[in-house]
């Protein structure tokens, strides 16, 4: 059975992507930390991140650092944060937070909730600095 980001790597349920090749995909997430949190996943259905090839591991963080610095462009902060955690969707994938302290990857704050507006518009902002 398909895992939810697989469903939207093919489209079937709505994303806010921000970048796209033909190995991996980006987009924010939907229960925000800060502004601009976003994920990036493997297309390829894989559970765990350890388990993805030496190549393979090695491309998904080039690809995050491109996903990274776009956002760093877009929203204002001191750092993106990285997490690798895991456990709520079985597909690898990893957690860009934009962050201005450690307080704020406190995966247990509460979450944001923003418009679809401006999740798109962030989104938006977002893919026109990583399309640069």
């Amino acid at each position: 059975m398909s895992t939810i980001f697989t469903k939207i790597i093919n489209g079937e349920i709505p994303c806010y992507k921000v970048a796209e090749n033909e190995r991996f995909f980006a987009f924010l997430d939907i229960n925000p930390l800060t502004k601009g949190h976003t994920l990036v996943i493997p297309k390829q259905e894989i559970d765990y991140l350890f388990d993805l090839s030496d190549e393979d591991i090695a491309a998904i963080n080039v690809f995050a650092k491109s996903v990274a610095k776009a956002i760093e462009k877009t929203i204002p902060c001191k750092r993106i944060g990285v997490a690798v955690m895991g456990m709520e969707v079985p597909h690898a994938h990893i957690h860009l937070i934009p962050i201005n302290t450690e307080s704020d990857m406190v995966i247990s704050k509460p979450k944001l909730k923003l418009s679809a507006e401006e999740m798109q518009s962030i989104a938006n902002n977002i893919q026109q600095e990583w399309i640069k």
